[in-house]
């Protein structure tokens, strides 16, 4: 979507950081011994609370409230028996619809003891994300944000989803501009627009560059030993710096 109004501009503002504190939520009750399935109420019933809906659910039929992807699932973990334990790298994908607008966030943790591995693919994707917030502004060609993920994975030893990308959201939860791939593509001749709405997703990789389906038609995974990180924001096209819309504060 575009941004039309002060009232867009609240109403994105409103759901986004409805899913950001619905994301910390989560994420301060990881702890072993919990269940994704367990995780997931936390989070339904956090949205409910707010008024909000889960957009999966409302958009696919999603069987969860939120995504949660644990160690060799990359994306779309569906919620169910699966009992966390200490070392696990956990996704939490959390997006929802509050008055006819769409926000997605989402965030990778670890239950300790961490890894240096999980640490290192943990903070390659946040440095991913930051960089390729500095290349989203009005005017510029949209394969710049995938060229600055590429860039921030491969400085740190690592690889890019490349069928996994950021999308633009806000009346739904996938609109237009479609897929934004997060590696550098030159055949991409789209540019970014004032008030245009997108997230922002780098998935990074200790070495696919590719997910795999699994058997429940959901859940994206990589190889047996191969893991994946990722940290998403909603934003807003400016003339300059991006305007955040899921941020707790």
């Amino acid at each position: 979507m575009s941004i039309d109004s002060e009232k867009d501009l609240e109403g994105l503002r409103k759901i986004g950081r409805i899913v950001a504190r619905c994301l910390a939520h989560m994420q301060s009750k990881l702890e072993p011994g919990i269940t994704t399935l367990e995780l997931d109420a936390i989070g339904g019933e956090y949205l409910a609370a707010q008024g909000a809906r889960s957009a999966p659910k409302l958009t696919y039929n999603f069987p969860g409230h939120t995504c949660i992807s644990v160690n060799e699932e990359a994306a779309h973990g569906v919620p169910g028996p699966k009992v966390l334990k200490a070392g696990d790298l956990v996704n939490i994908d959390v997006s929802a619809e509050l008055g006819g607008y769409f926000a997605d966030t989402g965030g990778s943790a670890i239950l300790p003891p961490e890894s240096k591995l999980h640490q290192r693919i943990c903070a390659a994707a946040k440095s991913a994300l930051e960089a390729a917030l500095l290349e989203a502004r009005a005017g510029a060609k949209l394969n710049r944000i995938g060229r600055a993920i590429e860039t921030e994975a491969h400085k740190n030893g690592f690889t890019v989803i490349e069928n996994l990308g950021s999308h633009g959201v806000g009346r739904a939860l996938h609109e237009e501009p479609g897929f934004i791939a997060g590696f550098y593509d030159k055949k991409d001749k789209r540019v970014l627009k004032k008030n245009q709405v997108i997230t922002i997703e780098p998935f990074i990789s200790s070495g696919a560059h590719e997910v795999m389906e699994s058997d429940d038609g959901w859940t994206l995974l990589t190889n047996r030993g191969i893991f994946t990180a990722q940290y998403e924001h909603t934003i807003v096209i400016t003339d300059g710096m991006p305007l955040i819309m899921t941020l707790t504060a």
